[in-house]
């Protein structure tokens, strides 16, 4: 089991249940140091103060708050904790609600509750199932890190989940940021369902970090003293070459079901076309022109020949006279 990174207990109602709080994610990125290029030497942060420019132990470092420029007040982590506020050591549940409601935005980081001890497990239990039956996530308040926080609890794999997130005042409106409104076609918006629909998996287990993997060969390569890797192949498109939207779309939608072994002609998109009355029209002006030159031809050959006609019989009547 992961450390504990805090302690207290869930306040549900009257229901008072003993919690440990653990991380819920893991760090898999590499992390680097800050060297001296010259020799390698690590470059690390000293904690100096600016009054004696002495270096500063950690035990000596503590919190303060300046009130004006010269006055600054110190605060001791006792004194925080021991502060009149209901949540200071416990997750205080203030309502529920549906889990639709709330917008993904405002989620921060996740932690495990474990039931702290036997006295917990039927408390701990007796939440799980409301959670579960309900289909509903409970809403609470916690002071963590000097800070009131307001939470998200769930449940996932039997284990109540606390999720922090942000108050409703610290996520920015997107109003600003959205694009002006643009007409789009009714084809292109099905082809994009389609293609939405062709991408569509189960879960996301599959995915991996390769950004991460291929800082990892680079570094193997370097420590073992072999070639790095050869670069991949840029397959981003120029910022100023412009896309045919419907083109790219049906692409999309043809690689997609390649990946998935699947054939068939459904996903061909055609161009936008005239509307029906505006097809009909034309070609109706191109036969009646067509007919009109054809009557013409038809009329000068029955000219022609009538001419001809009457000047043979006008030479057999003056050959009989």
């Amino acid at each position: 089991m992961p450390r504990p990174l805090w302690a207290g207990a869930i306040s549900f109602g009257l229901v008072t249940i003993p919690v440990k709080v653990v991380s819920a994610t893991e760090d898999h990125d590499v992390h680097f140091h800050q060297v001296h290029l010259a020799d390698m030497g690590r470059v690390r942060t000293r904690k100096v103060c600016e009054l004696d420019d002495q270096v500063v132990s950690q035990d000596e470092i503590g919190k303060g708050y300046e009130i004006a420029k010269d006055q600054t007040v110190p605060v001791t982590d006792e004194e925080l904790e021991q502060m009149p506020l209901p949540t200071a050591k416990a997750i205080e549940i203030a309502a529920f609600t549906d889990a639709d409601s709330i917008d993904p935005v405002r989620i921060s980081d996740s932690y495990y509750l474990a039931a702290d001890g036997q006295v917990a497990a039927k408390p701990y239990a007796l939440l799980r199932k409301a959670l579960e039956r309900s289909s509903k996530v409970a809403v609470a308040k916690f002071a963590w890190h000097g800070r009131e926080r307001l939470g998200l609890l769930r449940v996932r794999e039997g284990a109540i989940v606390l999720h922090s997130m942000k108050w409703p005042d610290e996520v920015r409106s997107p109003e600003s940021l959205a694009p002006r409104e643009i007409e789009v076609g009714e084809d292109e918006i099905a082809q994009a369902l389609q293609l939405a629909d062709r991408m569509t998996i189960e879960d996301l287990s599959g995915f991996r970090d390769e950004y991460r993997q291929a800082l990892e060969g680079i570094i193997a390569a370097k420590a073992e003293g072999k070639p790095l890797p050869a670069p991949a192949e840029d397959g981003k498109q120029d910022k100023g070459e412009i896309v045919d939207l419907m083109a790219a779309l049906n692409a999309s939608v043809k690689a997609a079901k390649e990946s998935r072994g699947e054939h068939g002609e459904d996903a061909t998109v055609h161009e936008m076309r005239p509307s029906k009355k505006a097809a009909r029209k034309a070609p109706a002006k191109k036969t009646a022109s067509s007919k009109s030159a054809a009557a013409k031809k038809t009329t000068g050959r029955s000219s022609t020949a009538a001419k001809k006609t009457t000047k043979k019989t006008a030479a057999k009547k003056r050959s009989a006279s």
